[in-house]
């Protein structure tokens, strides 16, 4: 008898005590899906196989989207959990301006249906607790709650040049003494990084038991920088049931399978913010068209990109 090639990954874990590699594969249309990253590596390559799948659209002067679907391995790599699809978005911070929003009247929960009208891009921002935004957040320039420990944790940071950077752990606290100074607009930290430095997926991503599970699947967003200073917004949705299913099921990629997407698609650094039932996103392009991915989750805080 011979084996398949998942026959013989599973037998070799059998074997070996461990598990197989598990691949992401990317569809490309008109040809088998590809395989571009395995689980067994400790980097989140930039391979060319994803970023040269994806087709973006120009939506608006600095807007631009498109659409990827993987599939996802299962348990051990062996049967597969089925498509998911990443919903991406690139903003070029010098042709839209980036502003934390609450629920009006203040305290009031927030989705994306209350974007304000003139938003591009509308994402629930950073992580929470039950009594709102967790850890540090500036909101027009004013400082709200205090830094929060951990780290992994980062933060996505607009100067008041409208520049945008992700600021790591341990470049936090010059972040907050460069708000001290009035130099930052718009701040809010998150958890965990999923790239630091020019495009290193940290160790705690690389390794099991440093504090992070790596074998949860969720439904997911990230927010990124790239190389050029555009931001990138990458949001899963789990297509594992066919069309006309519900689009928010839970399920999805894991934390380095999505540092391994973000550096795929040439991010420099990236961050998790809260998915789940909380991921949402919703683009607007230059003619009024609106496109949305509900969440299930109303949040104290988003994020919006605003034409300048």
């Amino acid at each position: 008898m011979t084996l398949g090639a998942p026959a013989r990954l599973a037998l070799a874990a059998l074997l070996l005590g461990g598990t197989p590699p598990a691949p992401l594969r990317v569809h490309v249309p008109g040809r088998a899906p590809v395989a571009w990253w395995w689980s067994d590596r400790a980097g989140a390559d930039a391979d060319a196989r994803l970023a040269g799948a994806a087709f973006w659209r120009a939506d608006a002067p600095g807007l631009e989207t498109a659409e990827l679907v993987l599939d996802a391995p299962g348990e051990g790599g062996i049967a597969a959990l089925g498509r998911v699809r990443l919903v991406l978005a690139r903003v070029d911070p010098a042709r839209h301006a980036l502003r934390l929003v609450a629920g009006a009247p203040p305290g009031s929960p927030w989705d994306v249906d209350d974007a304000p009208a003139a938003a591009r891009l509308a994402v629930n921002a950073g992580q929470f607790t039950d009594d709102g935004p967790w850890g540090w957040v500036v909101r027009d320039g004013r400082e709200l709650p205090a830094l929060a420990p951990g780290p992994l944790s980062a933060a996505l940071v607009v100067g008041t040049d409208g520049a945008v950077r992700i600021a790591d752990a341990a470049e936090l606290a010059v972040a907050r003494a460069e708000a001290a100074r009035a130099l930052v607009r718009e701040a809010v930290q998150s958890y965990p990084a999923l790239l630091a430095g020019d495009g290193e997926v940290p160790a705690p991503l690389r390794a099991a038991d440093r504090g992070v599970d790596l074998a949860h699947r969720d439904a997911r967003l990230a927010v990124g920088t790239l190389r050029d200073g555009r931001v990138l917004v990458i949001l899963t949705r789990f297509d594992a049931l066919g069309p006309g299913a519900p689009a928010r099921v839970p399920l999805g990629l894991t934390v380095p399978e999505m540092a391994a997407v973000a550096g795929g698609l040439g991010a420099r650094r990236a961050v998790l913010l809260d998915g789940g039932l909380s991921a949402q996103l919703l683009v607007r392009d230059a003619g009024g068209a609106t496109r949305r991915w509900p969440g299930t989750r109303h949040v104290p805080l988003g994020l919006v990109a605003v034409p300048r």
